[in-house]
C-alpha cells in the first residue's frame, strides 16, 4: 500500500482519519510506563486488520494516529476492534495488572475523529473533557463498591 489512492478491485479510495483516544484516568501511570509497548500492540492490531498507519504518536496523555481505513470498515467498528483488542492484549502482556484492576477496560470511553488536518485545539479540548468525565465516572463507580448504609466495601468487590 502506501500509495495516495488505494484500490479494492474496482473501488478507488483514500479514506484517512485523524483519531485520538486516551487511557482511562486511572490507567495513566501504566500508560506512561508502557507507552512504547502499547504503541507496538496498536500497530500489530492495525496490521492484522489491513489498516495503514500513516503517522502515530503515543503522546503523554493520549494516542494520536493518522490512519487509512478501507471503506468496508467503519471508523466506529475499527475503534471497537482497536480499543477492545488492545485492552485485552495490554492486560495480557502485563499480567501483574490483571489482579490489580478488576475492570479490564484500559481506554477511556469514546474517541475523537477528524477527516481533515490535525486540529490541535479540538484535540486538546477533547482530551481535557475526556479525562474530566472519566475521573467523575470513575469516582461514581468507585462509590458503588461501598455499601451506601455502612460505607463499608461491598462483599466480593475490591
Amino acid at each position: 500500500m502506501g500509495h495516495d489512492i488505494d484500490s479494492l478491485s474496482h473501488t478507488k479510495w483514500r479514506c484517512q482519519y485523524h483519531i485520538v483516544f486516551a487511557p482511562k484516568y486511572r490507567r495513566q501511570i501504566i500508560y506512561g510506563k508502557y507507552r512504547a509497548e502499547i504503541g507496538k500492540i496498536l500497530r500489530t492490531i492495525c496490521e492484522r486488520n489491513g489498516i495503514e498507519i500513516i503517522e502515530a504518536n503515543a503522546c503523554p496523555d493520549h494516542i494520536h494516529m493518522l490512519v487509512s481505513i478501507p471503506p468496508k470498515l467503519s471508523v466506529s467498528k475499527f475503534m471497537g476492534i482497536l480499543k477492545g483488542k488492545s485492552s485485552l492484549m495490554i492486560f495480557d502482556r502485563f499480567a501483574n495488572l490483571k489482579y490489580k484492576y478488576s475492570n479490564r477496560h484500559f481506554w477511556a470511553r469514546g474517541y475523537y475523529v477528524d477527516t481533515v488536518g490535525r486540529n490541535k485545539n479540538a484535540i486538546a479540548k477533547y482530551i481535557q473533557n475526556q479525562l474530566q468525565e472519566d475521573k467523575i465516572s470513575d469516582q461514581i463507580s468507585m462509590k458503588e463498591y461501598l455499601d451506601p448504609f455502612t460505607g463499608e466495601p461491598v462483599e466480593g468487590r475490591k
